[in-house]
């Protein structure tokens, strides 16, 4: 059923339209990666694409949904005969859940069938349902990585590969795949942003007479669901007959050596890595020509495949946001020139319009409004930069930041690259008894428990009599993602500009290890006399960046009250995340001044950490010829370690000799 949602109602629907189009037009363009703020209804318009789809004939009973004028030879419910005729059914829309698991996705084989009876038992996932339709995962950014791995790999190659202990099984898995995300919630790693083949920004419209049209039709369709859809079926139907027409005429559109200098000039131009975008292009260029009814590529279509395929290639860290400098694309395709027999003006559902997004600086981190910069004075230091609040300092050049984790192994609930846990994936590190279904079979150790019972089970031959009791589970150990968890001074003691731009620095390059590692990051800071938790717990660390750039400084050291509003986020988080363990990064030069007893209280706040176990780390910020020590001695309190701004980085030679596994020595001592 078409979406209530009128698409003039948010910015770049449009976009998304063409987006999802053309991927029905032609799967082989890669998929639509969707990237907006929450309620901006993309998965409201991912669903109404399900409605469009023409039909698909399959072969009556295959469970893997085969087309019966091309049967898969190596389907399991095969092989079939090619006949042409079979039952069509609609396209199907499969949604892969955020928590699914591995088997969900790829399918299950029963491992202990296989190995006592020799019997290949497959249970299909979600790829196999979603052959020949349409695949959609919601908040796309949250999925673990390694499901996301298996996802691109198998619409990159058009087939799932599922194996366990040597025995495999393998079905075609071609699909329009379909991701959308909240991008405050954190990102996608650059190599598989890469994957995605389009990506189109969507943002709600503030155009009052837009959104009353949004309501109303979101009111009709609850009062009459049936009637709302039936007002919309004429519209619905000359859709998926254009796009039944589109694929017909796609095999017979050209791509000429024009068009294709203009694909290749236009990704050299824009400096993106490796040559999917160039692929993508000419794919995502031949199918807005067949959408248009045309034959021929012209220019307007390479631009627009420019639009929906290269924003999302130029990030060069996580702080970037994705867009398209179109000035500059206009240059490149007139330098390149184009088709003679162009047509300036394709129509209204043609390839022009936007899309891309304006250039933005290279100065500094996003992710959020950019932070006011702050006006030197006729010293050097920033103008205001008295005893009390001053204008925010801009971050210093990022570096790469030695490796800091979570002492002991965890439980793996969070996926991710920094401690040490009990993984699906990873090294075998032992074996026990199989606690539900058994998904990695430790080979050595199944024989090892079923040797001693041969003889009592009469076994006569060669093989091996192997019982439900005998199977042992694989037990591994990879790496997990923490809660990283940020306590920043911002007093005036910390709010020298070199200094503070220093530590402004440091924090941005642990935002980034976090980034890369898969964290949850959270940012507390403590200036005057109270603290603040500037960002909860996030996966948005570009969040974390733009809080950091805006952070002012100035005021006394609340030592005490930074340490316990700290506390009191992770007792808040570990209630909505048990699993995640929790690592804290206090960035300080370690005094505390203000109320009675300030020292006594912030050593009494800080014991609390070491209490409940949580690993930590304090960065000493202190400078100068005269150093107190006060850092060190407040990391020996939270039961942690002290590494100065310079061992902070991973090619200082006192950085290596040191790290946070310290802490887990002390507490042990």
């Amino acid at each position: 059923m078409t979406t209530p949602f009128p698409f003039t109602a948010v910015v770049g629907q449009d976009d998304l339209r063409l987006a999802l189009l053309l991927n029905a037009v032609s799967p082989a363009v890669g998929g639509v990666l969707v990237r907006g703020e929450k309620g901006t209804a993309k998965s409201t318009a991912v669903r109404a694409l399900s409605a469009l789809m023409p039909e698909v004939p399959v072969v009556p009973g295959c469970r893997f949904s085969c087309d019966p004028g091309a049967p898969d030879p190596a389907c399991p419910d095969g092989p079939h005969e090619e006949t042409g005729v079979g039952t069509r059914r609609p396209a199907r829309m499969v949604e892969l859940p955020v928590g699914a698991s591995e088997d969900r996705l790829v399918g299950a084989l029963d491992i202990e069938r296989a190995l006592a009876e020799g019997v290949k038992a497959f249970e299909p996932g979600l790829l196999a349902d979603a052959h020949r339709g349409i695949l959609y995962v919601d908040e796309v950014n949250l999925l673990h990585d390694h499901l996301v791995d298996l996802l691109l790999d198998a619409a990159a190659m058009g087939a799932s590969y599922v194996e366990r202990e040597g025995v495999s099984v393998r079905h075609a898995a071609r699909f329009l795949l379909v991701g959308t995300m909240n991008p405050e919630e954190g990102e996608l790693r650059p190599q598989l942003l890469d994957r995605f083949g389009l990506t189109v920004e969507v943002a709600a419209s503030r155009e009052p007479d837009q959104r009353v049209e949004v309501v109303r039709r979101r009111l009709a369709y609850d009062d009459d669901p049936g009637a709302f859809a039936a007002r919309w079926a004429d519209e619905e139907r000359a859709v998926r007959q254009r796009i039944v027409a589109a694929r017909e005429l796609l095999p017979s559109v050209r791509l000429g050596d024009g068009a294709l200098r203009q694909i290749a000039a236009t990704c050299a131009a824009f400096e993106v890595d490796g040559m999917r975008a160039d692929i993508v292009m000419a794919r995502t260029a031949t199918a807005l020509a067949a959408w248009a009814g045309r034959t021929d590529v012209l220019a307007e279509d390479v631009r627009q495949a420019a639009l929906l395929a290269l924003p999302h290639r130029r990030r060069r860290n996580p702080f970037d946001a994705p867009g398209l400098d179109e000035d500059k694309l206009d240059e490149t395709l007139e330098e390149f020139g184009g088709s003679e027999d162009e047509d300036p003006d394709p129509g209204p559902d043609g390839p022009g319009g936007g899309g891309g997004q304006p250039p933005r600086s290279d100065d500094g981190p996003s992710g959020g409004d950019t932070a006011a910069r702050p006006e030197a004075g006729e010293d050097g230091e920033p103008q205001g930069s008295g005893a009390g609040e001053q204008t925010p300092v801009r971050a210093f050049e990022p570096f790469r930041t030695k490796a800091l984790s979570v002492p002991g192994v965890g439980e793996g609930g969070a996926a991710g690259r920094r401690s040490r846990a009990r993984t699906e994936h990873g090294r075998t590190t032992g074996a026990r008894r199989p606690r539900g279904a058994l998904t990695k079979l430790h080979l050595a150790a199944t024989v090892q428990a079923a040797a001693p019972h041969q003889r009592a089970r009469g076994r006569s031959g060669r093989g091996l009599v192997v019982r439900r009791d005998d199977l042992r589970q694989a037990v591994r150990e990879g790496r997990e993602g923490n809660l990283v968890l940020f306590v920043v001074d911002a007093s005036g003691s910390m709010a020298a500009r070199q200094r503070m731009g220093a530590v402004k620095g440091a924090v941005l390059s642990l935002l980034l290890d976090a980034y890369q590692r898969r964290d949850k990051v959270g940012l507390v800071t403590f200036r005057g006399s109270a603290a603040d938790v500037a960002l909860p717990p996030t996966s948005s660390v570009d969040a974390a960046a733009a809080r950091l750039e805006s952070l002012p400084t100035g005021g006394r050291t609340p030592l005490a009250a930074g340490l316990l509003k700290a506390h009191e986020v992770l007792r808040v988080e570990r209630l909505r995340d048990p699993a995640r363990r929790a690592l804290v990064v206090l960035v300080t030069d370690g005094r505390a001044t203000g109320g009675p007893e300030p020292v006594a209280l912030a050593g009494r706040a800080a014991r609390l950490f070491a209490a409940d176990g949580v690993a930590s780390v304090v960065v000493d910020c202190e400078s100068g010829p005269v150093r107190l020590g006060l850092a060190g001695q407040l990391a020996g309190e939270l039961g942690g370690t002290a590494v100065t701004l310079d061992e902070l980085r991973a090619d200082s030679i006192a950085g290596l000799v040191r790290d946070v596994q310290g802490g887990s020595k002390r507490r042990a001592a």
